[in-house]
């Protein structure tokens, strides 16, 4: 039995494709096993959002060769579909399969025999105009389901669009199959996933109608036995309507967990950007999420240094996160990218003062993250338990994403528990005690 071996960069929408990838693979009698051991093939899923994305392609395809220098190398994704010819120069590498060659990854691989050169078959991404259902499931206690791909949107700096091509979506009907299929694997928690999941329901082929909306796939996905918590994982600000925020405040299994790109708290730099609101509209739903469930998780994106952001439209937006309530903040530094219209926008920001916003952005986050874990200490929430010992301790995350630790007890791994939080550890952590009864075992 041949074996193959997976490396993925990036994001969830990554890893839930490297999962129904793997799972083809083992349908044509592959065995899997990890990237550390002797395979006859390594698949490696890149990501074109990474720094140095590059840099970090040949260093795993060397830790590939050095373990087996005969293995048969391919690389897929987004950095295959912006970059196929660099990525195909890197020495070992035998295969790069584009945006929608990816998903036939096996009409591509002959008799696994190493190539003088590396293949390259990455088609236009207008081509990308059909849709492939995946989900990928984590450590055995959450799983990530892509629903959504693509972007219509034009931001100025974001290579998405070129890498992933057109919004398109899953159909309902498909979705809620993956879903019970999860369920059925004991997974407790789902975490829906795409590249603008907000935009769910345009069909395939550049068909812009929408069959369903956003909101109509949290109503079917609530209804679907056996899954006890679904989770969303990042959506647009103007594509999160008063109507989903209301219904996941009175749901049945959706968590009260936001995660709002922001990206800068400036209107100056939010138009720069090409984004599709401004501030204000960011505030009102960030009061709207408290108004209904003052608990929630709000998480935010913001990206720092973009070109002609003055320390003005700095501290704008520190102010502006300042004083939102929220709960912690994903700094990204922003970094040129090739074919973007920022890249050749005037008065970049030099690479020192990127970082030392970075830096305030994340001592900022720091704090927000310990403000909203001593707010939420005395409260009772329900814990779903991990499967790693870290240092003697099983961790946790309580439906509004508090992490939580507990003395190692294996009997408690992929288990809900009614838990009180008592006090933020020193690592930042939250300790607990648990309440008497469990919600299930």
């Amino acid at each position: 039995m041949k074996k193959v071996a997976f490396y993925t960069l990036g994001c969830k929408l990554n890893f839930s494709e490297t999962s129904t990838i793997a799972r083809d693979f083992q349908k044509d009698g592959y065995e899997r096993v990890d990237f550390s051991e002797k395979a006859d093939m390594y698949v490696i899923n890149t990501c074109s959002v990474t720094e140095n994305a590059d840099k970090r392609f040949k260093s795993i395809v060397r830790q590939a060769m050095k373990v087996n220098p005969e293995a048969f190398v391919a690389a897929i994704g987004c950095y295959a579909q912006l970059k196929p010819e660099q990525l195909a120069a890197v020495d070992g590498v035998d295969l790069v399969l584009g945006a929608t060659e990816k998903f036939k990854i096996a009409d591509y691989v002959n008799d696994l025999s190493k190539n003088d050169y590396g293949q390259v078959y990455a088609c236009e991404i207008e081509e990308a105009d059909f849709y492939v259902g995946s989900y990928a499931i984590g450590d055995r206690t959450r799983a990530f389901l892509k629903v959504q791909d693509g972007c219509d949107y034009k931001c100025t700096f974001c290579t998405i669009p070129l890498a992933r091509g057109i919004s398109r979506s899953d159909t309902l009907e498909n979705v809620l199959k993956n879903a019970k299929e999860i369920s059925e694997k004991g997974i407790k928690e789902i975490v829906l996933t795409g590249v603008n999941i907000g935009d769910f329901g345009k069909g395939e082929f550049g068909n812009k109608k929408h069959e369903h909306t956003f909101l109509d796939l949290v109503q079917a996905l609530d209804k679907v036995e056996g899954i006890h918590r679904l989770r969303i994982s990042s959506i647009e600000p103007n594509l999160l309507k008063n109507e989903t925020i209301d219904f996941v405040a009175d749901s049945n299994s959706f968590v009260p967990h936001f995660h709002i790109p922001l990206q800068s708290g400036s209107d100056g730099v939010l138009k720069q950007m090409k984004r599709r609101y401004l501030s204000s509209l960011y505030v009102d739903r960030v009061n709207r999420i408290r108004q209904t469930m003052p608990h929630a998780c709000i998480g935010v994106d913001v990206i720092v240094g973009f070109p002609g952001e003055t320390d003005e439209h700095f501290l704008e937006t520190y102010r502006f996160l300042n004083e939102l309530d929220i709960s912690y903040l994903h700094v990204f530094t922003y970094s040129e990218r090739d074919n973007t219209p920022a890249a050749s926008m005037e008065n970049p920001v030099p690479l020192k003062v990127r970082a030392k916003r970075s830096k305030m952005l994340r001592g900022l986050s720091v704090k927000k993250r310990r403000a909203f874990y001593e707010s939420q200490l005395g409260t009772t929430r329900t814990v779903l338990f991990e499967g790693e010992n870290k240092e003697g301790y099983i961790h946790g995350f309580t439906e509004n994403y508090v992490k939580v630790k507990y003395p190692w007890n294996p009997n408690l791994v992929n288990t809900l528990q009614l838990v009180e939080l008592t006090e933020v550890d020193v690592d930042g952590i939250v300790r607990i005690k648990f309440v008497e009864r469990a919600v299930t075992a």
